[in-house]
């Protein structure tokens, strides 16, 4: 992630050429996640938003590797999905939410899922977002990512969370305080 000055969400000249680089790469080999999407559209979108860039960047940066898999034909919005095979590894190690990790009085981790993804300005994927990414390709094998949780499981102080074994899609819950090291989550960005 930036390590920069968090305020400033631009990137350098050379930042955004390189992530235009990496970010147009990923669109050409993946075309089967953006069928009928054409990049130059998407590549003037992203030009004319220099703060929904500085967010891709931070997606990519902490190892969310992010695609197109959408258009929202009623906004024009393209929508950007974390597509790393695995849960994101500079985002694992996180419990659910700012409560869980305020209420945790030893052993706290670093951040929480939904701060980090506030803090990048991108979502947490839904679980119906997590079910749609799982049709494009076989994601967290050997990992799990948090979803955003209804608010009536959060209040009874639980979070669910998903992975791909078996053929099939598992969501589960956990208290929302906590981590492990093989879970992070995913994010979405509409540009």
């Amino acid at each position: 992630m930036n390590t920069g000055n968090s305020d400033k969400k631009a990137l350098s000249p050379e930042q955004r050429q390189v992530l235009l680089r990496a970010l147009e790469a990923r669109f050409e080999k993946n075309m089967n996640r953006h069928e009928g999407i054409a990049w130059a559209r998407v590549q003037a979108k992203l030009e004319a938003s220099s703060e929904k860039l500085w967010s891709l960047n931070e997606m990519e940066s902490s190892g969310g590797e992010p695609d197109v898999v959408g258009h929202d034909a009623e906004t024009g919005e393209y929508i950007f999905y974390d597509c790393a095979a695995e849960s994101p590894k500079g985002r694992r190690s996180v419990c659910y939410d700012h409560e869980a990790l305020a209420a945790r009085k030893e052993n706290k981790p670093r951040d929480s899922a939904v701060g980090m993804a506030a803090a990048m300005g991108i979502e947490v994927l839904t679980e119906e977002q997590y079910r749609a990414l799982q049709e494009l390709g076989n994601f967290d094998t050997k990992t799990s990512s948090w979803l955003r949780t209804p608010a009536d499981i959060r209040k009874l102080g639980g979070a669910i969370f998903a992975d791909f074994r078996y053929d099939h899609v598992f969501v589960y819950h956990n208290g929302a305080e906590s981590y492990y090291a093989a879970r992070g989550f995913r994010g979405s960005l509409r540009v």
